[in-house]
């Protein structure tokens, strides 16, 4: 008699259950796995589709739940040049209290653009060059705040960009996620290493505390960021 297939987000939080210790642990979870636990999704097209350098946010941007730009209140913003490749934004220093988002430098921020592989609009954070410059596009930082504890988190991520002249820029994927609780405590830091193209990544923590998320990157060539997921498993009973 064939078994019934069991979801993967029922497995996890059925072992958590049964283990009260992994259950204070922040897991990395598939992508796919993450809408029944963050059923709220950021995507980036309430705006006309827009082609590059599109529309840049120095400010941030309000989303229903929460806030998000390039760094946290109290975070130093230095730079780094991984690879040899153009510089790239590098976060460093705890959070101010309360958590928030922090104006960037004009043309340093965060933008909006159409993207040929998502096929739709994405957020690319801008690096230190500064927008229009097409090396700055994808080598800055973002920074996420919530109004509300979440437990989980997760993005799609590009990483693979070619040029005009149809070169690749040898990326690497190296993607760190950095998860806050209210107090502005590190929850997890996580070292991600997407491959070339498109892939999704997601995080869960059952005790609800994700407060705020930074994301840097050292790919070379940058990355772009769509369809952001958050929030908690639904209440059944």
């Amino acid at each position: 008699m064939r078994r019934p297939a069991v979801a993967p987000t029922l497995v996890l939080i059925a072992a958590m259950a049964a283990n009260p210790a992994a259950a204070q642990q922040v897991s990395t979870l598939d992508y796919d796995a993450l809408p029944p636990l963050a059923p709220h999704r950021l995507s980036f097209d309430t705006l006309p589709a827009k082609r590059y350098p599109g529309y840049s946010f120095d400010h941030g941007i309000a989303f229903d739940g929460g806030r998000l730009g390039e760094r946290l209140k109290g975070q130093t913003l230095r730079t780094r040049i991984p690879h040899g490749r153009g510089p790239h934004d590098v976060l460093t220093g705890a959070p101010d209290l309360p958590l928030a988002i922090v104006s960037a430098r004009p043309g340093e921020g965060v933008s909006l653009s159409l993207h040929s592989a998502f096929g739709s609009m994405a957020l690319y954070p801008l690096g230190p060059l500064k927008q229009p410059h097409p090396e700055a596009r994808g080598e800055g930082a973002i920074a996420v705040v919530f109004a509300q504890d979440q437990c989980a988190f997760g993005f799609k991520v590009h990483t693979e960009y070619t040029s005009a002249l149809g070169q690749n820029a040898g990326h690497r994927g190296d993607v760190t996620l950095t998860l806050y609780t209210r107090d502005g405590a590190v929850l997890a830091r996580l070292a991600l290493t997407p491959p070339e193209g498109i892939s999704g990544h997601g995080v869960f923590d059952p005790a609800a505390r994700i407060a705020a998320a930074t994301v840097e990157n050292a790919d070379p060539g940058g990355v772009s960021f769509d369809d952001m997921l958050f929030g908690c498993p639904a209440v059944t009973g």
